[in-house]
């Protein structure tokens, strides 16, 4: 059936290359409408109006309209409820379909379903494509049907099942369906018309700098596996951003991983993997939202000290590489695997405050937010998660940093105040009290360890143990 007008309603696929639903749009209609929605469900819970991923979708939308200017074209943009927008643009506009490329968390799925009841009350089909994943949380079973819960055995699995032909199929969208901007000219949106301001942002957004970013990758991705652990030598591939909001098709990422034999490419390869594995779980089991994977620990009473946790959030705890971390996520958004990993288990393991105060706090800043990973991320740190860290390895942030940041280059960076202490020194001053600087206090310069690392391990040991019983 080929429809007269329809729409491509753009959401975390912010391109027009690789684009399934607007490559099936375009094969199935002979007029096609762009639209994306800033979703006040979504940008009224935010409470910094200096946001850096609204603008990252702001400019990447800009990106977009740039390019369809060849094509007398451009993305509707809306703000509101998509809920009421998109089944009155579709009327207004008398279009027969909706096209859209599947989101898999719960908000996005409680939304879909309900503007999907209300397209098929007015008549007007609705198209749902997968494309922010190669599998979605249905595809990759076990013999019995059930749910893998286990990485290992779900990416051998994917692997097995990866037919790439098929599976990373490239889909080139005809642009010459677009609809022409003569008879539907919006006003020029500004970032204000929002309720945000202009962040300082430190990355392009649109496909053209993510295939830059891709490219620049390209140089590095043999070397990987080894890198990407040493924060300092900023070799991670920076595509998580691109990815997240879909600038990037992730087609285009297997095809790229799987160009050459490296252990650099398996390893990335498998971080993408990784990616489709927490997305499954937040698919196949949605409460892992709200509480632990494993049920066990749903009930685990946390402590919770206001001054603690906010020592944590501003990179004041007196552990210079959390501290770094902390700070630099707060500046600029991103932040490496390993300091992720770092941060995130001082929290639950060294301050005892529950996982999903943290959770939070890293949805609130991460650029390349994304629910499925982030969670999962915290519930592996946490050790109450499905594939989950242990709850007797807990990280020793000292060791962590002299292994992984060995010279305190990374540590430097983001603690100015520690830039003129020693290799030594600098990944604990509290150690080394004779090698500080001359007028380097400890408590003035630069705070006292909030806590005692092999006390709170213990105290950690303890609290988990009492879980197990």
């Amino acid at each position: 059936m080929i429809y007269e007008r329809s729409l491509c309603w753009l959401r975390r696929d912010l391109r027009l290359t690789d684009n399934r639903a607007l490559f099936l749009a375009c094969e199935k209609s002979k007029q096609v409408f762009l639209a994306f929605v800033f979703d006040i469900n979504i940008l009224n819970k935010l409470s910094n109006k200096k946001d850096l991923r609204v603008e990252f979708i702001f400019n990447a939308i800009q990106s977009i309209n740039q390019k369809l200017k060849e094509q007398n074209s451009q993305v509707l943009i809306l703000y509101g409820n998509p809920v009421e927008l998109i089944p009155a643009l579709c009327k207004k506009l008398k279009l027969s379909a909706v096209f859209v490329n599947e989101d898999y968390e719960n908000y996005a799925k409680q939304r879909d379903q309900a503007i999907k009841k209300q397209l098929i009350r007015q008549q007007t089909a609705f198209h749902s494509s997968k494309d922010q994943v190669i599998f979605n949380g249905s595809e990759i079973k076990k013999e019995d049907g059930s749910s893998y819960r286990v990485f290992t055995a779900y990416k051998k699995a994917w692997l097995k099942k990866l037919k790439p032909k098929e599976h990373l199929k490239e889909y080139r969208a005809n642009l010459q369906k677009l609809s022409s901007t003569k008879n539907n000219r919006q006003k020029k949106w500004k970032l204000e018309d929002l309720g945000f301001q202009k962040t300082e942002l430190n990355i392009s957004s649109g496909e053209k700098s993510a295939q830059i970013q891709l490219k620049k990758f390209s140089q590095s991705i043999r070397q990987y596996h080894t890198n990407r652990d040493y924060p300092y030598l900023n070799k991670s591939s920076r595509l998580s951003v691109p990815l997240r909001f879909g600038a990037l098709s992730i087609r285009e990422c297997v095809r790229f991983a799987l160009k050459q034999k490296s252990r650099g490419n398996e390893v990335w390869l498998a971080e993408l993997i990784w990616r489709e594995f927490y997305s499954m779980i937040l698919d196949q089991f949605p409460y892992v939202e709200k509480k632990a994977f494993l049920k066990k620990y749903q009930n685990l009473k946390w402590s919770y000290s206001k001054k603690r946790f906010q020592a944590w959030c501003k990179g004041q705890t007196g552990f210079p590489i959390v501290d770094a971390g902390m700070r630099q996520l707060n500046q600029t958004g991103f932040m490496p695997n390993r300091i992720r990993m770092i941060t995130a288990s001082f929290l639950v393991k060294d301050l005892l405050i529950d996982w999903r105060k943290g959770e939070k706090y890293f949805a609130e800043k991460l650029l390349d937010f994304d629910l499925a990973a982030n969670n999962g991320g915290w519930q592996w740190c946490a050790g109450v998660g499905c594939e989950a860290q242990p709850y007797f390895r807990i990280f020793n942030p000292i060791t962590q940093s002299q292994k992984f940041d060995p010279k305190g280059a990374y540590i430097k960076s983001w603690v100015k105040e520690l830039k003129n202490l020693n290799e030594k020194a600098v990944h604990f001053p509290m150690t080394c009290p004779t090698e500080l600087p001359k007028g380097f206090q400890l408590g003035k310069n630069y705070p006292f360890p909030l806590v005692d690392h092999k006390t709170q391990r213990q105290k950690a040991l303890k609290f988990f143990k009492k879980a197990e019983k």
